[in-house]
């Protein structure tokens, strides 16, 4: 009778490991990262694109006519290669330890600086970089629904740039329900051809339109304090232009994986079809919109091209359908981030309807701020008028 309670106890406390270990399973499987590993290599290629390539896109000629001819070309191609080499580095440290998978940037944190320290050095910048962008994304969406509007309807009233972020945050109401990268994939696919879309009808339209009169390519600022400032203005734009690393490990995390077919063999697939598209929307608009326009180009090559009307309007359109697209990769991990802190942290039961409030919750807040910073804006820019 002696040896029998430590057997008991035993038995407790397996059993109690063992339903530790399948709550923590259900978890896993209802987290946006970790719930869907189907995913097959092009869905790395569709969130790549989607992720990387923005509005920013059209801001390209602007940063070469700062820049000038050498050392914009440099910049250009130094950056595709060295935004390449570090995905590369990304990829491999997915599951550079045997048995593990860094399924999410706090995690490689964790590993590198520590349990606690890793949280405090990744989790801020990253909410940081993410939640920033989908702020800009509110804005830049509801800039270009503005300009189709505009374009479209030349004699209709003015409607407010806040109006329309609030329209374009609406959809986001509908598509932040999905509830993982897999279930985003349709809607990545869209955002990642209608990037290369505008992008094109940006270059050819400038091609089509020929080098202007007088066009001159050298440096714009008259000092040379100016000429400094400018150059490390277009860097910074060439660098926004080619963002988007911040979503890699949480997009590889989808991809299923095994000792004899580890993800990083899709991850790399998906990655250098990715930047090939990358180059095809980035090099003919920053070449071809500065040699036809030079320093007269603004910074966004759209305002430049003015007519025909319709093709203006349509570019406009498919930047909304991507920025739609690029909101939701970039909010995906965000995302994750709260439901794992609610479950994980606060002990709420994995459930639908707790998707649904805070996920509606996170879209409604993130409007205002860029409403309000938009409404503050045209309040002033009415008083100095």
């Amino acid at each position: 009778m002696g040896t029998q309670a430590p057997a008991d106890h035993t038995y407790d406390r397996q059993h109690s490991v063992e339903e530790k270990s399948e709550n923590q399973k259900a978890i896993d499987e209802w987290l946006p990262i970790t719930s869907s590993r189907n995913a097959k290599w092009w869905y790395s290629t569709f969130h790549n694109v989607t992720a990387m390539v923005g509005a920013g896109v059209l801001g390209l000629p602007y940063a070469m006519a700062e820049l000038g001819w050498g050392p914009g070309v440099a910049v250009m191609v130094l950056s595709w290669i060295i935004t390449l080499y570090t995905l590369w580095q990304m990829v491999e440290m997915h599951e550079m330890v045997p048995g593990k998978r860094f399924d999410r940037y706090h995690e490689l944190g964790q590993h590198a600086f520590g349990e606690k320290l890793g949280l405090y050095v990744v989790v801020p910048q990253q909410l940081i970089v993410e939640v920033g962008v989908n702020i800009l994304y509110m804005v830049t969406g509801g800039k270009s629904l503005q300009k189709f509007h505009d374009t479209v309807c030349t004699s209709c009233a003015k409607i407010k740039t806040t109006y329309f972020i609030m329209i374009f945050a609406s959809v986001h109401f509908v598509l932040s329900h999905l509830p993982n990268f897999n279930s985003i994939a349709g809607v990545s696919l869209a955002a990642a051809v209608m990037s290369l879309s505008y992008s094109t009808i940006a270059w050819t339209a400038a091609l089509h339109k020929g080098v202007q009169p007088d066009v001159q390519y050298g440096y714009r600022a008259k000092s040379v304090a100016g000429t400094v400032f400018d150059f490390f203005s277009a860097l910074g734009s060439v660098a926004f232009a080619y963002a988007g690393h911040n979503v890699v490990l949480e997009i590889q995390a989808t991809i299923p994986s095994t000792p004899g077919k580890p993800s990083k063999v899709p991850m790399w697939r998906g990655v250098i079809f990715a930047y090939i598209i990358v180059a095809l929307c980035y090099f003919p608009v920053a070449l071809i919109g500065y040699w036809m326009y030079g320093n007269s180009i603004d910074d966004d090559i759209l305002v430049s091209l003015q007519k025909p009307a319709w093709l203006i309007a349509m570019a406009n359109m498919f930047v909304v359908v991507h920025v739609i697209g690029s909101y939701q990769v970039y909010a995906m991990p965000v995302f994750d981030m709260i439901e794992t802190a609610l479950v994980k942290k606060l002990h709420f039961k994995p459930t639908r309807t707790l998707r649904f409030v805070y996920r509606n919750v996170y879209v409604g807040k993130w409007i205002q701020t860029p409403s309000y910073a938009m409404s503050r804006y045209f309040k002033l820019d009415g008083l100095i008028a």
